[in-house]
């Protein structure tokens, strides 16, 4: 207290003693102490102290006024612009042992080490004190979270992401069970980057339920709420019974009004966003979610209250809504797309022709710069992003805040898949839709991971990134989840990548919009399918009448045959794939696993031995 009182003026002492939580003041104590800031600044929920925390964000320049009221622009270091996956790790004790696919890191040594980095780490700058909920406020899903940065631009960030949790700590008092975040973006550069990037370090100590990121700003890696929080909500849901799943959370209207509530797990850049807000649809959320079972229902929240989202590609005839909000005078935050000259951002895929020149993430850029490599420098980088509230966009579900979440009709599995998935196909039961389609999920690598691109990469249930328990585990998790429910939601495989022999793409990018229609329509039993040895498949009848009320749009019957053929040997090498996957990295692996596997895997062969290698559904 006394330290505090040092640090503190009256007013920001006052709030932290406002929330009744010796917990609260301990942790701030001793990072204040440790960090050395010159300045300490709490926040409240109040309107004045979060336009604090935004014009602070332009005063130290890290973030850039832009011609549109509210909008700004922020850069990371060039080589800060993806989710480090070298420097980021759970912490575990010696003995422990989650997995080879688990990137793990010796709690002693590392949290040595990124103390080491932290003393006095904020010298001459201000902290600011930050008290969010992960979940709505008030509700059995709620989270308290406690952060402290000495980034504006990230504490910003996190006013347009998260639900402002101030008062939900002082609700709580002392009994207040927080999950801890400590950020520092270190020195920086004279353009406001991260100057030691040797020195960036993301770690997650479960036992202390605590997230330390150094030297680092871009939200992936520094936005502890986000997918460094699933590590601890992961964790947290392992031991009391609930899941913390990397799914978008939107509502698909069906007929006569009525509306059903899917989740969808997708990959970085396989149309995860693009789902989110179809055209027509309602989201509550595109990133993470946390389900628990309530009353025999399966019901589900977005962890957050905004986006960052990938901006590649977003222009006004296939994301309209998105596109509404990015050019409407509300506060959003651009990252490492172009400004130019007039103050007008640019970014790939945008509607019009790209200026010139203008000025980015590697400075001061022009049509044909290239890098140090001699690789030309696009507009925007291809993991550039925006940050808005999801108050902003016109078609935001009324359940956004409901403390009880929304009932979940369908669960969705996807990534990016040329030549094996079918565009759209229902599991043939709970246990088989959390083996064959999200325990099977493969994707292409994509830029918002830094490495190389384009390697087809396991990625069960698109959490592999995250996890801080055994991947088997939590793969018996998702199974044993079901048990008790008498009707579990429906689950599907989706694959909006599927590519001819010339390699174009079998559809466009609004077809997605009859798949939810179709799928809709099977969680209430209101449309038959076919069977093949992988799961059920609509039949031709209700593919064309759906393309024509929703898109307007003539279905052929050759399109569905060369669409929905199932592509024996392909599905034959992707089961060997797995399955390796599994008995080589995943000791715990359920027994279940190979066993569905193994079952999918004859019935193919059994298909193979009567119709050949490619089967149409007219075959079936």
């Amino acid at each position: 207290m006394n330290l505090l009182k040092a640090k503190l003026d009256d007013a920001n002492y006052k709030k932290l003693e406002n929330l009744g939580n010796a917990a609260v003041m301990q942790f701030v104590a001793r990072y204040v102490e440790h960090c050395n800031p010159a300045k300490v600044y709490v926040t409240t929920d109040s309107a004045e102290d979060i336009a604090y925390v935004r014009n602070k964000a332009l005063e130290y320049k890290e973030e850039k006024a832009l011609a549109t009221k509210g909008h700004t622009i922020h850069f990371d270091n060039y080589k800060d612009q993806g989710r480090d996956k070298a420097n980021t790790g759970v912490l575990v004790s010696k003995g422990e042992n989650l997995g080879k696919l688990i990137e793990t890191l010796d709690r002693d040594s590392s949290l040595t080490k990124v103390q080491q980095i932290l003393k006095n780490i904020m010298a001459g700058k201000e902290l600011f004190v930050r008290f969010f909920c992960l979940g709505p406020n008030k509700s059995v899903f709620s989270i308290p979270c406690l952060q402290l940065t000495d980034s504006a631009y990230v504490a910003h960030s996190e006013d347009l992401l998260y639900r402002h949790g101030y008062e939900e700590f002082r609700r709580r008092g002392d009994t207040a069970d927080f999950f801890k975040f400590v950020h520092s973006q270190g020195e920086l550069l004279p353009n406001n980057t991260c100057k030691n990037l040797q020195d960036r370090r993301i770690l997650v100590d479960l036992k202390e339920n605590t997230v330390y990121s150094t030297n680092t700003q871009y939200g992936g890696n520094t936005l502890g709420l986000k997918k460094l929080a699933m590590r601890l909500a992961i964790a947290k849901g392992d031991k009391e019974g609930w899941l913390t799943e990397h799914m978008l959370v939107m509502g698909v209207n069906g007929p006569k009004q009525r509306k059903t509530y899917f989740l969808g797990a997708f990959p970085s850049l396989c149309g995860k966003t693009s789902t989110a807000m179809m055209i027509g649809e309602s989201i509550v959320g595109d990133d993470i979610a946390y389900l628990r079972k309530i009353d025999g229902t399966v019901r589900a929240v977005n962890v957050e209250a905004g986006m960052f989202g990938i901006i590649q590609g977003i222009n006004s005839q296939d994301d309209p809504t998105i596109w509404k909000a990015l050019h409407s005078e509300r506060e959003l935050i651009f990252s490492n797309i172009l400004y130019t000259d007039e103050l007008v951002p640019h970014w790939i895929g945008k509607d019009g022709e790209l200026p010139e020149k203008g000025y980015h993430h590697s400075g001061e850029w022009t049509k044909g710069k290239k890098d140090e490599k001699g690789n030309e420098i696009p507009v925007s980088h291809p993991n550039a992003r925006f940050t808005l509230s999801l108050n902003y966009l016109d078609n935001l579900d009324k359940n956004l805040h409901n403390p009880a979440g929304v009932e979940v009709g369908a669960i969705v599995y996807g990534g990016r898949d040329s030549d094996t998935w079918v565009p759209v196909e229902e599991a043939l039961s709970w246990n088989d839709g959390i083996i064959c389609k999200g325990g099977s999920l493969e994707s292409e690598t994509t830029a918002a991971t830094l490495g190389a691109e384009g390697k087809r990469e396991f990625n069960a249930m698109s959490n592999m990134d995250f996890l801080p328990i055994p991947v088997g585990k939590y793969i018996q998790n998702n199974l044993d989840f079901a048990k008790g429910l008498q009707n579990p939601p429906k689950i599907f495989g989706v694959n909006y990548f599927l590519k001819d022999k010339s390699g174009n793409f079998y559809n466009g990018r609004q077809d997605k919009r009859v798949w939810y229609k179709w799928m809709e329509r099977r969680v209430h039993g209101e449309v038959e399918t076919l069977t093949t040895p992988t799961g059920r498949i609509p039949k031709y009848e209700d593919l064309k009448a759906l393309f024509k009320e929703v898109l307007d749009k003539d279905y052929t019957k050759a399109d569905y045959l060369a669409q929905f053929t199932v592509r024996i040997p392909e599905q034959l090498a992707k089961i060997d794939r797995i399955k390796a996957k599994y008995q080589q990295d995943v000791p715990d692996a359920p027994a279940t696993l190979f066993k569905l596997l193994d079952a999918q895997k004859k019935r193919l062969d059994d298909l193979r031995a009567k119709h050949g290698d490619n089967v149409t559904p007219d075959k079936l």
